[in-house]
């Protein structure tokens, strides 16, 4: 290409026209509802919230301006007056029509933006999710001698603007008017418009109707004045009900001046999971803005669910959820401290409503506990354990022994725990969630306990040895013992413990454990593997099946002649032990069991079939 023709080509694009976007208004409506809002209700929130900014538009520069929202719902269309500001023709041409402009950026109102519920200037469109067409008359509170202008649209995209008669609008304000569109008029109903109405706008600042029914109720719940505080809690728990369908252990106040906060958390009757998200209703400045917030507090706060209104909170763009910025992150943090706080104040004041929470959402205070030291310090008298010695708190356990030995698993707890307790050794079982972090954090806000995994070679240490006399006559029924279970990776070892009717104990460890996964694992590798693996096994300790010299089960089988019956016999208390403990079993472990049975069961016929 040379100068000329470059020079050519440059001179055409710099004179090329700008185009302006072409919007598919249909596609548009269908993106809101099935992308941007959950559900076509919101189409009334969108009404109700372009009325109030109107009416505070207005009041910002007419205090003494009405303050009234009426709603007329019939025969599949809906009426919604507002006193508010208004618009005049230049207004409607400027702002309604154009879509993404908003009314608040006008008239030199963007200082008051704050006082606005509506933020993203979508405004009427959203209508057009129920409606096929919309008509609004409205007349500006700004220009006295201006006259109504009514903008007619249609979901087509097309509009008209006309200006009308002074009768058709006396006063200040804006109606709009809509038509339901095909399969959309139950949403327009009288009945659906009372209770959308109700649900948006109980906490609005004005008077809003439907009709003559009144929609505001006002104060809050938690801010009305109440005879005592039974009757306070009396009034939160039937509104705890009619919110959430549930009747709360209690109610906790949560008032953030800071933030702009005022509303209360209700106290799950049952437990949950915390792996379930926790829904909480808020208010932007009386406005539902959402009924799902998930993010609203502190993940380990699992236990309640939230009412709340809000000045400070920023909505997503749809306005049903909130926006995660460092304000949020801060009022997340305020409100955990307040039900902290709750919790604290039941410890110090109220110890038997303490327990009747505790004993349902002990789960959520040990998350909280295991990131919070003072309040492990704070709910270490109530917090509840499964022990050897019973359900205590950490405190009462720690007083009752020198080390807190703890187990990580359930099953290794229910493997040792009965013959643990027989033998004077206190253990606290740590399988359960968060259980493990607090017991290995104890000696941080009680200092000077000593606090112990518990292991194998504990419980054998603590179990009597026998009489060396005795276990070297019975040398040739161990070393039998010993040989039926070695391809197993398991030990034999001879003591004498209580309860006597216990004739064999299975112990293992972690490090055990590990041990049997890599020795199975490198049964079925191939070479490669299998050196590797073979490279790790290291001296690493072996599971242990402990006989109890007490017990006349064990005392039988030492005594029989025959080393094949004391080999079924040895798989068969192995297999028991295996079962008490409730570990899970290997596939040689279930071979072994299913050989002993058969074992057992031939040997006895063939006795019978002798006689």
């Amino acid at each position: 290409m040379d100068s000329q023709t470059s020079q050519s080509s440059q001179a055409s694009q710099a004179s090329s026209p700008p185009h302006t976007f072409q919007v598919d208004l249909r596609g548009l409506v269908d993106l809101l509802s099935h992308h941007l809002y959950s559900s076509p209700k919101v189409y009334l929130r969108e009404l109700l919230q372009n009325a109030v900014d109107a009416i505070t538009a207005r009041r910002a520069e007419q205090p003494g301006a009405p303050a009234r929202v009426r709603l007329y719902a019939e025969g599949g269309t809906l009426r919604v007056e507002d006193s508010g500001v208004g618009l005049t023709e230049s207004d409607v041409h400027s702002l309604l029509a154009t879509i993404g402009r908003s009314s608040k950026r006008a008239d030199g109102l963007q200082e008051a933006r704050a006082d606005f519920l509506g933020q993203f200037g979508i405004g009427l469109l959203a209508c057009f999710v129920v409606a096929e067409r919309i008509r609004v008359v409205s007349r500006s509170a700004r220009t006295p001698d201006a006259r109504p202008v009514e903008w007619t649209a249609s979901d087509d995209g097309s509009y008209t603007v006309r200006t009308l008669s002074d009768d058709a609008r006396p006063e200040p304000g804006t109606t709009v008017h809509l038509v339901a569109r095909a399969g959309a008029g139950e949403w327009l109903s009288r009945e659906r418009v009372l209770a959308l109405a109700r649900d948006f706008g109980a906490l609005l600042p004005y008077d809003v109707r439907v009709g003559e029914e009144a929609v505001t109720d006002l104060p809050a719940p938690w801010d009305r004045p109440y005879p005592s505080p039974a009757a306070r809690r009396v009034a939160l728990a039937r509104h705890c009900h009619e919110q959430f369908g549930f009747t709360p252990l209690d109610s906790i106040g949560l008032d953030v001046p800071l933030a702009g906060i005022r509303g209360v958390a209700y106290v799950l009757p049952s437990a949950v999971s915390p792996a379930q998200r926790a829904r909480h209703r808020v208010h932007l400045k009386g406005m539902l803005l959402t009924e799902r917030a998930e993010q609203l507090l502190p993940d380990w706060a699992f236990f309640v669910r939230c009412v709340l209104d809000t000045d400070s909170l920023r909505p997503t763009a749809s306005r049903e959820a909130l926006y995660e910025d460092e304000t949020l992150a801060a009022v997340r943090e305020a409100l955990g401290e307040r039900i902290r706080s709750w919790l604290t104040g039941l410890a110090a004041g109220d110890p038997q409503r303490l327990t009747a929470f505790l004993s349902v959402h002990h789960l959520g205070v040990k998350s909280l506990a295991r990131h919070d030291r003072e309040m492990l310090r704070t709910m270490l008298p109530w917090l509840p354990f499964e022990t050897t010695d019973g359900q205590l708190s950490l405190e009462e356990f720690a007083q009752r022994h020198a080390v807190v030995h703890y187990t990580r698993t359930v099953e290794e707890f229910r493997q040792v725990a009965p013959i643990a307790s027989a033998q004077g050794i206190g253990v606290v079982n740590g399988g359960y969630t968060y259980d493990s972090d607090l017991i290995e954090a104890l000696p941080s806000v009680r200092p000077g306990t000593a606090v112990a995994e518990l292991d194998a070679d504990t419980v054998t240490a603590h179990l009597d040895p026998v009489e060396p006399a005795a276990e070297l006559a019975l040398a040739d029924f161990l070393a039998t013992a010993r040989a039926t279970l070695d391809p197993l990776g398991c030990d034999v070892v001879l003591r004498a413990f209580h309860p006597l009717s216990v004739p064999a104990l299975h112990l293992d460890d972690r490090a055990a454990r590990h041990e049997q996964a890599r020795a199975e694992a490198e049964e079925h590798a191939d070479e490669l593997w299998a050196g590797i693996l073979g490279s790790l096994r290291g001296g690493a300790p072996r599971a242990r099946l402990v006989l109890n010299h007490l017990n006349p089960l064990v005392r039988r089988i030492s005594s029989l002649p025959e080393r094949e019956l004391i080999g079924t016999a040895t798989e068969s208390l192995y297999g028991q032990a295996l079962l008490m403990a409730q570990r899970p079993l290997r596939p040689a472990d279930s071979a072994l069991l299913n050989r002993a049975f058969l074992g057992l069961l031939e040997w006895a016929t063939h006795r019978e079939d002798e006689h």
